[in-house]
């Protein structure tokens, strides 16, 4: 039998040749393309490459309205503390780093007691060696500022964990308005309660008191200086005296404080957030410093029955709204 013809023909030179070409021309082509494309590729992932988020204007607008609102309420009997957390709630501020940023501008408004009382201050740290009085008022502080800060210590981010929201801060603020209604009346029906007409006449025991006052206002929505302020008066200071040992009371507890906080919450800071830090500390001493000055003029003609009704109103809007689901408070 003849032999069968094979189905495919081995390719001839030439054949093998074309194809040889084709494949070098195509890698060299490919080749030339890769030079041609490879810089701007490395360029695009370099400029792809993940940068530090800059502030942008909301929020510096935001650091700014948190500082008025710090600056006007840090020294009233309102609560700071617990108007921020509302504020920012509605802001969309919240987080480790808004309660970092609380501390920062908190400083703002102690440093506007500070700057308000500084010839007080100097008068005090120049004669600790040989004023009486100068070393009674430095012994007085620091005795009010001790339940504070151990209470600070030993509970503090336990309460901050469970209380920093806007509802519970909504039940203090009710709650604390009575407190100032019924401290208010006290006094009206009882002027003879008033033993301590001015800070220089308090005792040590005097400023114990107020300093076991101030350890309530770890509870958001208190408001130091209305614990401080009101527990003075029903302790026997006079509205006046429990108001300015509630301003000068303030800076170690606000220094101490802040710095301690600043310190646990150091890896969250970044070089990113000093602007609006800047601008929230400004804004914060500036308001403080107007606000002090105004309500020295206030307490020496009205009582604090106005910031009592504040409460009560504000405290209910909030409850009001949590309650009907009007607002979703985080």
């Amino acid at each position: 039998m003849a032999s069968e013809r094979p189905l495919l023909r081995p390719p001839s030179r030439r054949a093998s040749a074309c194809r040889a070409a084709h494949r070098d021309l195509r890698n060299a082509g490919v080749a030339r393309l890769r030079a041609t494309i490879a810089p701007r590729t490395r360029h695009a992932r370099v400029r792809a490459t993940p940068q530090p988020a800059r502030l942008d204007t909301l929020t510096l607008v935001n650091a700014l309205l948190l500082g008025i609102v710090e600056g006007l309420t840090e020294f009233l009997p309102v609560s700071s503390t617990g108007h921020l957390i509302v504020a920012g709630s509605l802001l969309g501020v919240t987080g480790e780093r808004a309660k970092v940023f609380e501390i920062a501008i908190q400083s703002g408004a102690m440093l506007a007691v500070v700057w308000e009382y500084r010839a007080r201050f100097g008068h005090a740290i120049a004669g600790l060696g040989s004023d009486p009085v100068a070393r009674r008022f430095a012994r007085n502080l620091a005795i009010a500022f001790v339940p504070a800060a151990a209470l600070g210590y030993l509970a503090g981010p336990a309460i901050k964990a469970a209380l920093f929201a806007p509802v519970p801060v909504a039940i203090a603020f009710v709650a604390g308005a009575f407190v100032i209604l019924w401290a208010e009346r006290r006094q009206r029906e009882r002027p003879a309660s008033v033993r301590v007409a001015e800070v220089d006449d308090m005792t040590a025991l005097d400023a114990l008191k107020v300093g076991v006052a101030q350890a309530f206002a770890l509870i958001p929505g208190t408001s130091r200086s209305g614990a401080t302020i009101i527990g003075g008066m029903l302790f026997g200071l006079s509205r006046k005296a429990a108001t300015e040992f509630s301003f000068f009371l303030a800076v170690p507890t606000l220094v101490v404080a802040g710095a301690y906080s600043l310190w646990r919450s150091r890896d969250t800071l970044s070089s990113a957030d000093l602007p609006a830090f800047a601008v929230g500390f400004a804004a914060s001493f500036v308001f403080a410093f107007l606000c002090i000055r105004w309500l020295i003029r206030y307490v020496s003609r009205h009582d604090f029955v106005p910031f009592a009704w504040y409460r009560i109103a504000f405290g209910a809007v909030i409850l009001v709204t949590a309650w009907t689901g009007l607002v979703r408070w985080d």
